[in-house]
């Protein structure tokens, strides 16, 4: 036991009376040095003693759409590990097309008496859903905290990413390239996500480009299902339509709107320019790397477990929406627009 003492305090960075204080659940020992000595347990392969076990604060939920977008497992890894620094254990329930629901997995986790729960892109984000069932657990109370997707009456801290800046921005920067013909790719208009986007659309359309108050509002929007097969649908029926550039409401759909370019033996980017949204990992790899806006995941995953904890203590969370703003990150998809579109686009009669 003296050897395994002193190979945990050398871990942990502490004196080996430390270590047996922790490892006997004595007091005098303050909480991030606890944490220290049963990390360096954890490291070292030693089990931890059955009276520590106890000392876990709890468990807590962690619900997630899908993990099919690369941007929600980065959400999930970082929550996953703020709430472990904290001494709760994360449980990851994960929603797949036929699979458990959202509710399903609400019943399961209340069944294990879960401390809270942070939800990702939930029902919450989706405006057309019953939202007392959230209502319910907050009457119970269970302390719980929203991640993109803001809903009203809802009586709880939302974490977001500002989806209508994100939208101008991609707009602005398309503009400045010389487009006019900018089209918005997105999922379904029911979720609040798209219906920011599309509102920061519209208005950074029509500041940036003279003709645009003068067309049928929707005449460059397609919304249809989120993933690339739905990016390659709506930019497909967009491309019909002569635009020279694209914004998209995921990473996702944005490489379906470059495969639907591929396909008709467009260039990306000199005959089409594609902007993305989350920068989600790996996109930087693509052919060609996608120009995208940044969700901001640490930060936001990371302010979502401090409302959480702030809330299982029993301090209060403000109840509001912390809006986090994205960042315009410019790599290879997008470019300066066709000369041939730009003047065909200079004949089209005024409405």
């Amino acid at each position: 036991m003296r050897a395994r003492l002193s190979d945990i305090a050398r871990q942990a960075g502490v004196s080996e009376a430390t270590v047996s204080r922790v490892l006997n659940d004595r007091p005098g020992v303050s909480a991030d040095t606890r944490q220290a000595v049963l990390t360096a347990l954890d490291v070292l392969g030693y089990e931890r003693p059955e009276r520590l076990h106890k000392r876990s604060a709890g468990l807590v939920g962690l619900i997630v759409p899908e993990l099919e977008n690369p941007i929600f497992p980065a959400f999930a890894q970082i929550v996953e590990s703020a709430l472990a620094q904290t001494g709760f254990t994360p449980v990851l329930c994960t929603q797949t097309p036929g699979g458990v629901t959202e509710d399903e997995y609400l019943e399961m986790l209340l069944d294990r008496q879960v401390s809270g729960i942070v939800f990702v892109a939930g029902l919450h984000a989706d405006t057309t859903a019953d939202h007392d069932r959230y209502q319910r657990l907050i009457d119970r109370p269970l302390p719980i905290v929203f991640v993109n997707g803001y809903a009203d009456g809802i009586s709880a801290p939302f974490i977001s990413c500002d989806d209508k800046q994100a939208a101008e921005s991609a707009v602005s920067h398309l503009a400045a390239l010389g487009h006019e013909r900018i089209g918005f790719v997105s999922g379904p208009g029911r979720f609040t996500a798209v219906q920011r986007k599309l509102d920061g659309y519209h208005s950074a359309m029509s500041r940036h480009v003279p003709s645009y108050d003068r067309r049928p509002p929707d005449e460059l929007v397609a919304l249809t299902l989120f993933g690339v097969e739905g990016g390659e649908v709506a930019a497909g029926q967009l491309l019909d339509r002569d635009v020279t550039a694209l914004v998209c409401g995921s990473d996702l759909m944005a490489l379906g709107a470059i495969r639907a370019a591929h396909r008709r033996g467009l260039h990306v980017p000199r005959d089409l320019s594609v902007v993305g949204f989350d920068d989600s990992p790996l996109i930087a790899f693509t052919d060609p790397p996608l120009t995208t806006l940044r969700q901001p995941v640490a930060a936001m995953g990371n302010a979502a477990v401090r409302a959480l904890v702030d809330e299982i203590h029993g301090h209060a969370a403000p109840r509001s929406e912390y809006v986090f703003p994205a960042e315009l990150v410019v790599r290879g998809s997008t470019a300066a627009a066709p000369a041939r579109r730009i003047s065909k686009q200079a004949h089209i009669p005024a409405a």
